[in-house]
């Protein structure tokens, strides 16, 4: 049985793989995803199809953690989201972001039950804007 923070590094190197089966594999089956907004979704199999749109979207995601902090199941990683907005499938270097985040584990039997994001959404926002003007 992993510890909790164990559980939540091998969900990032899961995440920075971009293997969807093994993120979902990680997750309880009422797992809640929260966003920098607030915005919820439930479910392992929502959450699997979320992630496959997302990375779809972003295909060189990729999270950079610097520190991990454990409090029982409650686990606290600090360091960056890194991306591509792509959406045509191309990884054009002026849609590229970076930004400083945060993220909140709350792990349940060595399985991730709750995943919240901290993160300025703005640089990815940027990416968008500036491609649907372009496209």
């Amino acid at each position: 049985m992993m510890t909790p923070a164990q559980t939540t590094q091998r969900f990032v190197v899961h995440i920075n793989a971009h293997d969807v089966a093994a993120i979902a594999a990680l997750l309880t089956p009422d797992h809640r995803f929260i966003d920098s907004l607030g915005t919820q979704v439930q479910g392992r199999e929502q959450l699997r199809e979320g992630w496959r749109q997302y990375l779809r979207m972003v295909p060189d995601y990729r999270l950079e953690v610097e520190h991990v902090l454990a409090d029982g199941a409650q686990v606290v990683l600090l360091g960056r989201a890194h991306g591509t907005y792509s959406p045509d499938g191309t990884l054009a270097a002026h849609n590229a972001w970076s930004t400083p985040a945060a993220w909140r584990a709350r792990v349940q039997d060595s399985l991730i039950a709750e995943w919240q994001v901290y993160a300025d959404n703005e640089p990815m926002r940027r990416c968008m804007q500036r491609a649907g003007a372009e496209g």
